[in-house]
């Protein structure tokens, strides 16, 4: 009779690391741990109850104020940790002038200019007409901000919250969670951003080591 050869013990998986335990979960999941965690955020909620009574068309807190703070919850990290400042956009086609804009600009400073970090609203209506001159690359006009996240230099980024009438957080991600949960800088090549990501994901590190950055890949 042969003898079976003794079946070795199976190996675990390494347990991930703790701040990447929401990584690889459902979009469903992901999203209402990320409403979870801006929900338990003092200053997030402040600044999102005080921009719903702007009562601003089509508006969404984007970028470092929600992605940084993420970050800085599931690192143990002290509330707005290398937030620079809370980008507001907002969605207004009907006057594209400069003087429209920085009406409610002047609005907003009125009533937030004490907020730390500082608050920066923009009308992405506008944006085409300014964009290619700062950035040196062509912008296409835009339709909502929500296609606005779409040209961010990395997909990461690309994600605002807002809250509804009915106190509803609605939250619009156009390339998903799983970059933010993961740590990792996706670059992003609807446009021409490849300084943008690298600069912004040389400033990330150094706060954040726990993150990965994929290079940003010259194409032809």
């Amino acid at each position: 009779m042969t003898r079976a050869s003794p079946v070795p013990p199976q190996q675990s998986s390494p347990a991930l690391p703790d701040h990447l335990r929401f990584a690889g979960l459902p979009f469903v999941q992901q999203r209402a741990q990320l409403e979870q965690i801006m929900r338990a955020d003092p200053a997030i909620m402040d600044l999102l109850h005080a921009l719903k009574k702007f009562d601003l068309p089509d508006w969404l807190l984007v970028s470092g104020a929600i992605y940084n703070n993420v970050w800085n919850h599931l690192t143990g990290r002290p509330s707005m940790t290398g937030v620079k400042d809370c980008d507001v956009f907002y969605f207004d086609d009907a006057d594209l002038s400069f003087e429209a804009e920085d009406r409610v600009i002047r609005r907003v400073e009125a009533q937030l200019g004490t907020f730390t970090p500082p608050v920066e609203v923009r009308n992405q209506a506008r944006v085409h007409l300014w964009a290619p001159k700062k950035f040196g690359i062509d912008f296409p006009p835009l339709a909502s901000t929500g296609e606005a996240l779409k040209n961010f230099a990395c997909t990461t980024h690309a994600v605002g919250i807002r809250l509804d009438a009915d106190e509803r957080m609605e939250i619009v991600a156009p390339f998903g969670l799983e970059a933010i949960f993961a740590f990792r800088l996706v670059p992003n090549y609807t446009l021409n951003n490849g300084a943008t990501h690298e600069r912004k994901a040389r400033r990330a590190l150094a706060i954040w080591p726990e993150l990965t950055v994929e290079p940003w890949q010259k194409r032809s």
